[in-house]
């Protein structure tokens, strides 16, 4: 199992690090033939709504959550700001997204009350590949993008086992990763268009780490109090303050609609 999760890390990061160098190709190619080619050139602006699902470990339930096998979050709502600089064939887009995600229930089956809440904000950029579709006024297209993701929240429980009852708020954590997306734009004026995405994102590819916030107490709310995506070093079958045994995966799948605004 162990030289699985390697080799899925492995080839995870090396599609991050193949995904880069792309970007960075699209970028200095834009650089160059920007000057070029000007009124080939356009710009877009805009924001929107969307919904977000938690995917892999992100998701599952408040027991889940109580015992370290997940995140136990469910959907929530996005917000976002997007900029798409449009060459022939392609654009390059750049986004921000801030998504509130939430989840209620027990931390054992019929027993406690556990509250959790994580807002995620997210800053995004890569290319989309757009393919005409003539006579129609409709533009899909694919994307791939970079994200560096912000993590933080808080978590109330209330008569919980092992865990005093309060509201505790989690440390913020930052991971580097990677979304891929297909879309639409749909025109509905000369310099007005809706733009409808649905994306897959790894949100924490790179940058997982454990994290003690109370070195040398040793007691079970210290897992809660970080992402801790990494399994606790101090992990033992035998007691119940070091429980998380496995790295957790951060995905979500997200549906966004977009007005944007041609410049």
């Amino acid at each position: 199992m162990k030289h699985l999760n390697l080799t899925v890390t492995s080839g995870i990061m090396k599609l991050l690090i193949r995904s880069f160098q792309f970007s960075v190709l699209i970028i200095a190619f834009t650089t160059l033939t920007s000057t070029q080619t000007t009124a080939q050139v356009n710009l877009k602006l805009g924001a929107g709504l969307g919904v977000m699902s938690p995917a892999a470990d992100f998701g599952g339930s408040t027991i889940e959550y109580y015992n370290g096998s997940s995140y136990g979050l469910s959907g929530g709502l996005n917000i976002h700001g997007k900029v798409k600089i449009g060459f022939a064939g392609f654009n390059l887009t750049g986004e921000v997204d801030y998504s509130s995600l939430s989840n209620t229930g027990n931390s054992e089956p019929g027993q406690g009350s556990v509250d959790i809440s994580q807002k995620v904000v997210s800053l995004k950029v890569g290319p989309e590949f757009r393919f005409s579709l003539p006579l129609l006024p409709v533009t899909p297209y694919l994307g791939l993008n970079l994200a560096l993701n912000s993590f933080s929240g808080e978590t109330t429980f209330q008569g919980v086992s092992k865990v005093p009852s309060a509201t505790y708020s989690v440390k913020s954590a930052t991971r580097l990763g990677v979304g891929f997306a297909v879309g639409a734009e749909v025109s509905i004026g000369p310099l007005l268009a809706l733009d409808f995405n649905l994306s897959y994102n790894l949100m924490n590819v790179s940058g997982k780490e454990w994290n003690d916030v109370n070195p040398g107490i040793n007691q079970r709310i210290d897992s809660y109090l970080s992402l801790n995506d990494q399994p606790d070093p101090q992990y033992s079958t035998d007691e119940d303050k070091h429980f998380i045994s496995n790295t957790r995966s951060i995905s979500s799948i997200l549906f966004t609609v977009s007005i944007l605004f041609g410049l």
